[in-house]
């Protein structure tokens, strides 16, 4: 299914979480029969009733963890999204103004193919995958989430990043009329990050558009965030704007201060 299309999946046709939590564990004690063929779990999985479940991204078996996922409720009730405040609970509180649709996303600096690109279109071509990662923060929590995404690397790569691209700058939006944190200068606004270009073409480093099977929700960052399973949370920026490959060291927002 392309991309596009599970971003715009009505709320009735998502499969709900505790089904999708239920149809993980039946697969994973298949998986543990040593003698079980991949293609085995696919025709023992029941049916999806038509028009009542979406059919999930294809999961690698690269990307998949034995950890027991962490709930939908705690995965969007607890947040790190400064531009919504800064307690935990503000951004799944005040991010229902973030609108979502339309959005388009600014690339430049070092590459053959710079340019505003809508959303529909950065991700054209590319097939949706299920990635399971821990989230870690630096304040000593962590979340097993089921993100839904693309490669990162995949979508660099449309824009040509010359040989002088040696880090990716990342900005998040912006707007104090939809995010009230931005009111208050506990950042240096926008909220900015960077990889080395090695780290953005990494197999490991995901674009996410979902987690769950669905949208990401505005409070996890939607329509279109980072995760970086190796680093901590505040490398992986939410609601991207604007992509920049750059020759020196990127200045990001915690650096500022």
């Amino acid at each position: 299914m392309p991309l596009r299309d599970v971003l715009k999946i009505p709320a009735r046709q998502v499969t709900d979480e505790a089904v999708y939590r239920q149809r993980r564990e039946f697969l994973r004690g298949f998986a543990m029969a040593p003698a079980l063929a991949l293609s085995g779990c696919a025709e023992a999985e029941p049916p999806a009733p038509p028009r009542t479940v979406v059919t999930p991204a294809q999961a690698r078996s690269g990307f998949r963890t034995s950890e027991e996922l962490t709930k939908l409720a705690d995965i969007t009730s607890y947040n790190n999204f400064y531009e919504f405040g800064t307690g935990k609970a503000d951004p799944s509180n005040a991010a229902k103004t973030l609108k979502t649709r339309p959005w388009s996303v600014s690339v430049g600096g070092e590459c053959a193919k710079p340019g505003r690109i809508a959303l529909d279109d950065l991700l054209k071509g590319l097939t949706p995958e299920e990635r399971i990662y821990r989230l870690r923060c630096v304040e000593g929590w962590s979340m097993v989430i089921p993100w839904l995404g693309v490669p990162l690397a995949e979508v660099l790569k449309k824009f040509q990043p010359t040989s002088k691209a040696r880090y990716v700058a990342f900005t998040t939006l912006a707007d104090p009329a939809q995010m009230p944190g931005i009111r208050y200068r506990s950042i240096n606004w926008p909220y900015r990050e960077g990889l080395r270009i090695d780290e953005a073409m990494h197999p490991l480093t995901l674009l996410a558009t979902g987690l769950y099977g669905k949208p990401l929700p505005q409070q996890n960052g939607a329509p279109l965030r980072l995760v970086v399973p190796w680093k901590y949370g505040f490398k992986s920026i939410k609601s991207i704007v604007a992509i920049n490959f750059v020759e020196k060291m990127p200045e990001t927002a915690w650096h500022d201060l």
